[in-house]
């Protein structure tokens, strides 16, 4: 996350974030290998909050619903009390977090924070237990999901079935990411997670008028054996659960702008969240179903669904069977949602560790034409299927918790480390309560985050065998994978090896001091037309020497970077040889024009119809001559005036944006549909030049 001016506002989408930057001006028709190794790149910030609210809120919500039964199972009727501490817990870690993002605004949380607090091992185990993490993640969110699917039938819950839908929902999050997380896809998770965050506040305040009641919730608390203390640190220390979207935002930072009042609006309005939602239906939960006997049916009969548990307990019953169906539905499209979250964060975090060379680089290979590392995806699928078979929550929580503490700890500790080594660096946002300490100042909420999960890591270690078993092999595996690793490429256990500064500074925007003409391309049949349409506008429009100097065209191959990765990651070589190929191509045609100079560029984005609008206004150019995404209405091209025109049922999303949002006019044109190739090119040229 990067902080812009103080001004106050939201999440500011304008500048250049971790750019390659290359910079290419031709001047003469060149080889394509020529044309790249001179190709400017430039990373645009266009992640907005909907992609944070998503990421965030979807694990958030999701924790709830596969977390509670087992909670309450060791809690009992001390439960609120531990959603309470992890609520206080999560905001102590939220505000390390966004200190951090926003210290090295580079991808990987609590793996970038260790490595400039201490070093490359230290930062490798972090990294290495939020994989495990994430793993698990996927596993219990997918198993999670089923057991809601048995509102809808009984039988959907049962063992065979439900591992059988598990294995298809892995299996569905693998291969949607794969194919890239759109941002568009985003969006449309995010208001599913809106809704059920709605309908999470609407059960708390229903369930407190129906059920609360003092005498209930307190009478079956008899600490020390109703909970053990060994079960309510159990429940304290797996109640962590949800921290890890903590760790997928973080692996956004550098593409997002925040001002830094909205840094801190981030932290209490996510905090704020967590504590209504997770204390508010911890008292609703164990009013409902109450203790009896040092039980509940929350961990009995409704462990795997605990939410469906207390819906069931509503009155009357229309209400309760019309909230059942709701509850089930968004429930599932949530945990779902939070699947594919934890992968996103596993693709990012997995990727910037090959990398770095803390895992061997082959395991990020990316998709040739997705540009998603797939080798880890499949990876983490295939291990979140082995450990779905289990078929038990408590089995994999505890394992989860193993990973969880041991990383914030790192978080924590890492946090306070660099308030010593890096003291005069510019902190956009700071854990607040700090006090002066040996020359520095020292965070205390870092402090006491790092000595709570410590503790709970022990207690986990102590208590939870399965977790203790499994959480060090994980380690002691990774790190004879990273010692083989590191030595046979003869490379220091301890050196630090990171991207080069220069490649993750912004390069500051200037102004152009002449008009031009914006070609985006995108390798399709219609790139040529649509650069001579641009020769021919800029050709007739010079009128002496000076002027046909300045005739430019800025032809522009747009890089979409899916969600997966970081937005300065490295593209397969034949995306990058298609991309070289294109941009040749179009230098050929348009310097055939007397007087007509071609510059190309590329550009990484998330969203294309942005990256066009963005770089048209930062060159300055006066017009954008833009091909018409298929299926296209428009028939042998047309002129639409900046910000008019109807375009409804006739372009596709990214010429409507283009055309919505530009600053500058807009020459939008396509083929006729029944043409042939040579008379496509005549129509399209003869129409497109003719301005209005």
């Amino acid at each position: 996350m990067t902080a812009g001016p103080d001004s106050g506002e939201g999440p500011e989408l304008d500048g250049v974030a971790n750019g390659d930057a290359r910079v290419h001006r031709g001047t003469s028709d060149r080889a394509a290998s020529e044309l790249a190794a001179r190709s400017r790149v430039i990373a645009r910030r266009s992640i907005g909050s909907p992609i944070l609210f998503t990421i965030v809120y979807s694990s958030i919500a999701s924790a709830l619903y596969f977390s509670l039964g087992v909670i309450a199972g060791h809690a009992l009727g001390l439960t609120p009390v531990v959603f309470l501490f992890s609520a206080v817990l999560f905001s102590m870690t939220a505000m390390t977090y966004v200190e951090g993002a926003s210290l090295h605004q580079d991808r990987g949380g609590s793996t970038v924070f260790a490595r400039y607090a201490f070093n490359e091992l230290v930062s490798f185990v972090a990294g290495w237990a939020i994989l495990l993490d994430y793993v698990i993640l996927i596993a219990v969110t997918a198993y999670s999901a089923t057991q809601y699917l048995r509102v809808f039938s009984d039988h959907l819950g049962d063992s065979g079935e439900a591992l059988g839908i598990s294995l298809a929902f892995i299996a569905l999050v693998v291969v949607s990411n794969i194919r890239g997380f759109s941002q568009r896809r985003a969006r449309r998770v995010g208001f599913l997670v809106a809704g059920d965050i709605a309908l999470q506040a609407f059960i708390v305040v229903l369930g407190l008028v129906l059920f609360f009641d003092p005498d209930t919730l307190t009478d079956p608390i008899h600490l020390g054996s109703s909970p053990t203390w060994e079960d309510l640190i159990f429940a304290l220390t797996v109640a962590v659960i949800a921290f890890t979207s903590l760790e997928s935002a973080s692996g956004l930072s550098g593409e997002v702008r925040i001002s830094r009042r909205g840094l801190k609006r981030l932290v209490w309005g996510t905090t704020s969240t967590v504590g209504f939602l997770y204390v508010g239906i911890a008292l609703v939960a164990v009013t409902a179903l109450p203790v009896v006997h040092g039980h509940t049916l929350l961990s009995k009969r409704y462990e795997n669904a605990p939410m469906v548990g207390i819906v069931e307990r509503v009155h009357p019953h229309w209400l309760e069977q019309g909230m059942l169906y709701l509850v089930g539905a968004l429930a599932t499209v949530t945990l779902l949602a939070a699947a594919n979250s934890a992968m996103l964060g596993l693709s990012r975090l997995a990727y910037s560790l090959s990398t770095n060379r803390q895992i061997p680089s082959g395991l990020g290979r990316l998709h040739a034409q997705r540009s998603t590392p797939y080798v880890l995806i499949i990876a983490a699928g295939v291990l979140a299927a082995g450990l779905v078979a289990p078929e038990s929550l408590d089995f994999l929580i505890g394992i989860y918790a193993f990973g969880a503490t041991l990383a914030f700890t790192i978080a924590h500790v890492s946090i306070v480390r660099l308030r010593y080594t890096e003291p005069d660096r510019d902190r956009p946002y700071r854990v607040p309560l700090s006090v002066r300490f040996r020359g520095a100042q020292l965070p205390l909420p870092a402090v006491l985050g790092a000595v709570i999960t410590a503790a709970g890591w022990l207690a986990v270690v102590v208590i939870h065998e399965p977790a203790r078993y499994v959480g060090f092999g994980w380690m002691i595996g990774g790190l004879l994978l990273y010692v083989i690793y590191r030595r046979a490429d003869e490379t220091s256990l301890f050196k630090r090896v990171t991207v080069s500064p220069a490649m993750l500074r912004p390069e500051p925007a200037h102004e152009r001091e002449y008009g031009s003409i914006l070609v985006p391309l995108f390798g399709t049949d219609l790139d040529d037309d649509i650069m001579q349409t641009a020769a021919l506008l800029v050709a007739s429009e010079q009128t002496d020497d000076a002027a046909i100097d300045e005739a430019t065209i800025e032809a522009l191959w747009i890089f979409v970077i899916p969600m997966a990765l970081p937005l300065d990651a490295s593209l397969p070589e034949a995306q990058i040889k298609h991309a070289r190929q294109v941009l040749a191509r179009a230098k050929a045609v348009g310097e055939e024009y007397t007087g007509v100079q071609v510059a190309t560029a590329t550009v990484r984005t998330r969203r294309a119809g942005f990256a066009i609008v963005d770089e048209a206004r930062r060159r300055g150019v006066e017009a954008i001559v833009l091909g018409a995404e298929e299926p296209s209405a428009i028939r042998g091209g047309g002129v639409l005036g900046g910000r008019g025109g109807p375009l409804e049922g006739f372009v596709g999303d990214v010429t409507k944006y283009v055309v919505s949002k530009a600053e500058c006019r807009v020459i939008v044109t396509a083929p006729a549909a029944k043409d042939s190739p040579v008379e496509q090119s005549r129509r399209s040229r003869r129409d497109s030049a003719s301005i209005v």
